[in-house]
C-alpha cells in the first residue's frame, strides 16, 4: 500500500514559507475557487498537460481531497490568511518512488514574495519526507526565471523535451513546445553508474556532458 502524503505540519517544518503565508491541502469546497484562480493566473493552462487542472472531475477522480491522502495526486494551496495566493500540484509514482511536479502558479499580486522558490523546496520536502528516490519537473523555455530557480536550488538540467507539451503561444495559436527537464536525486548513493561499453557513442557523449566522470570504464 502506498505511503500516505505527509501532513501540512511536516511540510511546513521542512519547507517553511515566508512570514504571513501558510500551506493548506486542497479540499472539495475550494476546487471551484482554485479553477477560477488558475484561469486568471495561468492562461496557457487551457491546453496541454496541465489543462486537467481546469476540470472538476480531475479533482474528484484523482486528487487527494479532504484528508484522504492515499491517491497519487496532491494539490497544495498557498494561503495568506484566507486568501488563495498560489498552488502546487504533484504526482507520485509509487512503484518507482519518484515525484513529478505538475504545476506551480503564484498570484500576480504575490510574485516577488519568494513563493515560487517554495514550489521547488516543497517538492523536495515531500520527496524526502516519503523516502522518494528522485523529484523532477519541467520548465518552459519561454520564461528563464523558472529555469534559474531550478538551478539556484541545485536541481540538474537533464535534457530538453521536443514537443512533450502544447502551449498557447499567441491568441488563438497553439504549438508544441520545447521544455527543460530538471531533476534532483534524493538518494545518490543508490545510483548505479553505467558502463561505457554498454552505451552507444551518442548516448556516451550525452551522458558525459550531463554527468561528467560518472561513467564506469
Amino acid at each position: 500500500m502506498p505511503v500516505k502524503w505527509p501532513s501540512v505540519e511536516d511540510i511546513t517544518t521542512r519547507a517553511p514559507l515566508p512570514a504571513g503565508y501558510r500551506y493548506q491541502y486542497l479540499d472539495r469546497q475550494q476546487v471551484p475557487t482554485l479553477i477560477t484562480a488558475l484561469k486568471a493566473w495561468y492562461p496557457g493552462i487551457a491546453v496541454g498537460n496541465a489543462s486537467c487542472h481546469l476540470r472538476e472531475s480531475f479533482y474528484a477522480d484523482r486528487v487527494c481531497l479532504d484528508g484522504e491522502l492515499e491517491r497519487d495526486f496532491l494539490v497544495v494551496l498557498f494561503k495568506q490568511a484566507d486568501e488563495l495566493v498560489g498552488v502546487f500540484s504533484v504526482e507520485r509514482d509509487a512503484d518507482s518512488e519518484v515525484l513529478y511536479g505538475r504545476i506551480g502558479a503564484i498570484s500576480p499580486k504575490h510574485r516577488g514574495s519568494r513563493l515560487s522558490r517554495n514550489i521547488l523546496l516543497l517538492e523536495e520536502a515531500l520527496g524526502r519526507e516519503m523516502g522518494m528516490g528522485m523529484v523532477y519537473g519541467l520548465a518552459t523555455l519561454k520564461y528563464p526565471q523558472m529555469q534559474a530557480s531550478f538551478e539556484r536550488l541545485g536541481w540538474q538540467l537533464i535534457g530538453i523535451t521536443p514537443g512533450f507539451d502544447r502551449e498557447v503561444v499567441e491568441p488563438g495559436v497553439v504549438k508544441r513546445v520545447y521544455e527543460a527537464v530538471y531533476a534532483k536525486v534524493l538518494v545518490p548513493e543508490e545510483l548505479l553508474r553505467p558502463r561505457a561499453q554498454d552505451l552507444t557513442p551518442g548516448v556516451k557523449a550525452l551522458f558525459d556532458l550531463l554527468f561528467p566522470g560518472q561513467c564506469r570504464e
